[in-house]
């Protein structure tokens, strides 16, 4: 038996409970991984309140790094010792996990457990979202909404480095500094003013080629009007909620494009996988993004860990320690 989190009905924070885990020995082409850090994404709370659909009783989180500590028969390209991180294979929030060998990516030396734990999920979003959904390249407008978010964050200063005018969109002045701080050309605080507004002015009527949409209800029909000619409405997330039903003639006014892709279904196929966390980790190793961990929990704080994200009072990544790790 190992700690872990469990969710035996959906609800808030106080749902996410500290229990006894049983955890088997792997099967064919499986590993067992002994977690270091463990990542914490929106996409767990949304899981855990019951926003996304889910059979309970199930252990949240997606993402976590650690070390191969046994193999199933016959598997090769896998050792006990073994760095190793994966990204959306759900119940990640447990001291040790079973896991298919194929969901996992060797981890560089140039990366830490700590650092994949903060970006396995999130970098490989932002990469699918900059290099993949919409590719963004030199010249493009482009705005990111909850630009100081783990993934936002990422955003801000990849698209920067791919040549983009950024435009950031914040909560307040503190996550302002940051997105200035990771290269936003423009940022907006949106209790100071009007997004909508402000992105028509700062392009001077012609809108951005492309908005990145994590917050959902409260924005996305601002986000629209935000957009160009021919723009890309990516809404990935819903922070506020989801959003209201949109009527497809809404896009015909400008020729829109309106996605909602999943990472999941943009590393489905191994060879994809390791593609994009590879251009991510070059990126890292080349200083293209740096990594911002400012919030580092016990696991057995899951709870607190959620209420703080919720709440908007983290900035960068989250990550969760389990209590049983004692790093070398």
């Amino acid at each position: 038996m190992v700690k872990g989190i469990k969710v035996h009905q959906v609800g808030g924070p106080e749902v996410l409970k500290w229990e006894d885990i049983e955890v088997k020995e792997p099967g064919e082409g499986e590993v067992k991984v002994k977690h270091t850090a463990v990542g914490v994404n929106y996409i767990d709370v949304n899981y855990r309140n019951g926003a996304y659909s889910i059979s309970t009783p199930f252990i949240p989180g997606f993402e976590a790094a650690g070390v191969v500590t046994a193999v199933g028969p016959g598997l090769t390209g896998l050792k006990v010792g073994d760095r190793v991180a994966y990204a959306g294979s759900l119940g990640s929030y447990a001291e040790e996990k079973i896991i298919s060998a194929d969901k996992l990516v060797p981890l560089p030396s140039s990366v830490d457990d700590v650092m994949a734990a903060s970006i396995m999920l999130k970098g490989m979003t932002a990469q699918m979202l900059l290099r993949r959904v919409f590719k963004v390249k030199k010249g493009h407008k482009i705005f990111v909404h909850a630009a100081a978010g783990g993934v936002g964050s990422l955003l801000v200063q990849w698209a920067k480095a791919l040549g983009a005018t950024v435009i950031a969109a914040v909560s307040n002045e503190e996550k302002a500094a940051q997105a200035k701080e990771d290269g936003a050309d423009h940022v907006i605080i949106y209790s100071q003013q009007n997004f909508v507004d402000r992105v028509k002015e700062i392009t001077e009527g012609a809108g951005v080629d492309v908005v990145y949409d994590a917050v959902g209800k409260d924005t996305l029909l601002g986000s629209l009007e935000c957009l160009g000619l021919r723009g890309y409405l990516v809404n990935y997330g819903q922070a506020s909620g989801p959003p209201d039903p949109l009527p497809i003639s809404a896009l015909q006014p400008k020729s829109l494009f309106l996605t909602r892709p999943s990472l999941f279904h943009y590393v489905r196929i191994r060879d994809e996988l390791l593609e994009a966390a590879g251009e991510l980790f070059a990126a890292v190793a080349t200083g293209v993004i740096k990594i911002r961990t400012n919030h580092i929990y016990r696991l057995s704080e899951a709870a607190k860990a959620h209420a703080d994200l919720e709440g908007r009072k983290t900035m960068g990544s989250c990550v969760l320690i389990p209590d049983s790790y004692h790093s070398p």
